[in-house]
């Protein structure tokens, strides 16, 4: 699965209602690398996992778009929290990054949305790599400029690449496997990996996010030179179909549609990028945004909060059908989101301990009481993607590639399927309890007074419970008591999102909310989720602190698959070890997108099978819906 501009937004303030960029993979095998120097390989206007591309090198549009939709209005969207930067190089480690500014720039490469795992060239025109996956070449369009009128230029390719390894730590473990990049023609690049056999590094490349070198390494209207490793409210060049018209930093940003667009014609964004205007309004609340949203000073929203679902929306403009109230089923991804406990601290080290944590937590009751029963229990690192999940024993491949680290891995492993303990009843809850004591008493603590204390240091233990959204506090106290019975000293905490930020750049926490998006072809992004590499490294994904040789050896196996029952048996090991070390405390997850709009849109007959809603980037404004609303209202 391939980083992409979604996952921009989310380091940074996040942006609702964006639709899923897709994810890479690799690509069917082509040419042979051995014969390289003296057979050209042939070059490919798309790249797959599965060697199936539906759209031909000539095909005129994607199916899922209206190529007559009309162009003009705005769309106006909320964004939750704040920003201080527009560069994204940086939106890892320094300020707060505009997540929409990621949408003024192309990458090489652009997914497509009724395939899995599917590329189509944007700023490159073909692609070719030999069937050992030893490197890459990609051919850039002649035709691709930036908003000043230059060229995109193998330059930039190069400079971009750069950038993101040096100062990125995300991308810098992503990219790690790209030992050069040269200019081997006037518009070619190429890529040369540090081994072969990894399917996915080609697709990979392709997402790189190309930045202007000339501007970076210019100077700015004062005459200072910019420095791509550093902050900045200075309005970035880009090359794509938006530039930012206007902002008010933490409040909102507005990014215009470019008339001459150099890459408007092209098939893959002919019905696309219809709107002339995005707008994103910022909130750091949700309870004021859905305000706002109620006094239509913005369009659409994307409702996170199941209570909210229930029982925020039953006002005049959704009974006359002005607000629409819709669900998108995501078909494209899956999710673990979780209690996560930092392993950094001594505390946390012993999987008695988390397994405890786990016994403690009534999900049951919990989505009774404040999620009105809409939530299902997440019980893999996959969940959602039901070919992924470790279920039952493991059998076959799967089980064969477990016996290489049986050792290093527990033993329940082998014999017992995973299970989350299950509540929702008084009796359930205290034989929770009593099991979360005995893990406890096992792991070197007991109580005294009613405190929780370790036996070696005679401290008791306690957590902070760390939040950043003032809405999840709910969650975070109906924990807290079923922590404390237990004799844990438990503190709730919510603290501003530029703080939050810090704090877990920095792992200064104890247990804090994280998610972590699966694509249905999970692949390098697996280092930075788990990797022992990843663990200290400021800023990285891996907030959980997971240090195990065993999920080291697994994610190799799974990024070096030679084929998808290989991957899928992979992935299964991969879910099975990670969940029987219970680094986590699983929590919840819905299979569709809530959505909220204002009725003055329109959008395809048939919305493509892995875009989750298609919003903004495939709808339209529809100005006879709106003068009908603006006539009620």
């Amino acid at each position: 699965m391939a980083i992409t501009r979604r996952d921009l937004l989310l380091t940074g303030a996040a942006v609702a209602a964006l639709p899923a960029l897709g994810s890479a993979a690799g690509i069917p095998i082509i040419g042979a690398a051995e014969a390289q120097s003296a057979v050209e390989l042939p070059w490919r206007h798309a790249l797959s996992l599965f060697g199936k591309i539906k759209y031909p090198a000539d095909f005129k549009r994607f199916d899922y778009v209206n190529p007559d939709a009309p162009k003009g209005g705005v769309a106006r969207q909320i964004a939750v929290g704040t920003f201080d930067n527009f560069n994204i190089v940086v939106s890892g480690v320094k300020g707060q990054v505009a997540g929409a500014v990621a949408f003024i720039y192309e990458s090489l490469t652009t997914p497509s949305l009724d395939e899995v795992s599917t590329e189509y060239g944007a700023l490159a025109e073909a692609v070719s790599h030999p069937d050992d996956f030893s490197f890459v070449t990609y051919r850039l369009r002649p035709e691709a400029k930036w908003h000043d009128g230059k060229p995109v230029t193998p330059e930039d390719v190069i400079f971009s690449l750069d950038s993101f390894k040096k100062h990125h730590p995300m991308y810098s473990a992503y990219y790690s496997h790209v030992v050069k990049a040269e200019k081997v023609g006037e518009r070619e690049v190429k890529f040369v990996f540090d081994a072969p056999g990894n399917r996915e590094l080609p697709q990979i490349v392709g997402q790189l996010i190309v930045l202007p070198r000339h501007w970076w390494e210019g100077t700015d209207a004062q005459g200072r030179k910019r420095d791509v490793s550093a902050t900045t409210l200075e309005i970035p060049l880009g090359c794509g179909p938006y530039r930012v018209k206007d902002f008010v930093a933490g409040r909102s940003i507005a990014l215009e549609r470019v008339q001459d667009y150099w890459g408007r014609d092209l098939a893959t964004n002919v019905g696309r990028n219809n709107f002339d205007e995005l707008r994103y309004e910022y909130f750091r609340d949700a309870t004021v945004a859905i305000e706002a949203f109620k006094a239509d000073q913005v369009d659409w929203r994307t409702e996170n909060s199941a209570k909210s679902w229930a029982t925020a929306y039953d006002f005049p403009a959704v009974a006359e059908k002005r607000v629409i109230l819709e669900e998108f089923a995501n078909r494209s991804s899956g999710v673990m989101q979780a209690f996560v406990p930092n392993l950094r601290r001594a505390k946390f080290g012993d999987p008695r301990v988390r397994r405890a944590l786990n016994y403690a937590f009534d999900f049951e009751e919990m989505n009774k009481q404040i999620f009105y029963g809409q939530y299902k229990r997440i019980s893999s690192y996959f969940d959602g993607i039901d070919e992924l999940m470790a279920t039952g024993l493991p059998q076959g491949k799967e089980l064969e590639i477990l016996e290489t680290v049986r050792a290093q891995v527990p033993p329940e492993v082998f014999t017992t399927p995973y299970s989350n303990p299950v509540g929702g009843n008084p009796e359930a809850v205290r034989d929770n309890l009593r099991e979360a004591l005995r893990l406890f008493k096992e792991a070197g603590y007991e109580v005294r007074d009613r405190k929780l204390i370790d036996v070696k240091s005679g401290t008791q233990f306690s957590v902070e419970l760390l939040n950043q959204d003032p809405s999840f506090e709910r969650v975070t106290l109906f924990y807290k008591p079923s922590l404390e019975r237990l004799g844990i000293a438990v503190s709730v905490r919510t603290v501003d999102p530029t703080q939050y930020e810090n704090r877990t750049r920095d792992w200064d926490f104890d247990i804090v909310t994280n998610s972590w998006g699966e694509s249905q072809s999970p692949g390098n992004e697996q280092r930075e989720f788990w990797s022992s590499k990843t663990a200290d490294i400021a800023g990285s994904r891996n907030i959980t602190g997971i240090k195990n040789p065993a999920v080291d050896k697994l994610i190799e196996r799974l990024i070096y698959a030679t084929d998808r029952e290989d991957l899928v048996a992979a992935t299964k090991a991969l879910d099975r070890v990670l969940l029987w070390n219970h680094y986590v405390v699983p929590q919840w997850n819905y299979p569709k997108i809530r959505t909220a709009r204002w009725d003055r849109f329109g959008r395809p007959a048939e919305l493509p099978k892995y875009g989750l809603s298609g919003f903004p980037f495939i709808w339209w404004y529809d100005a006879d819906k709106a003068a009908r609303i603006a006539k009620k209202s």
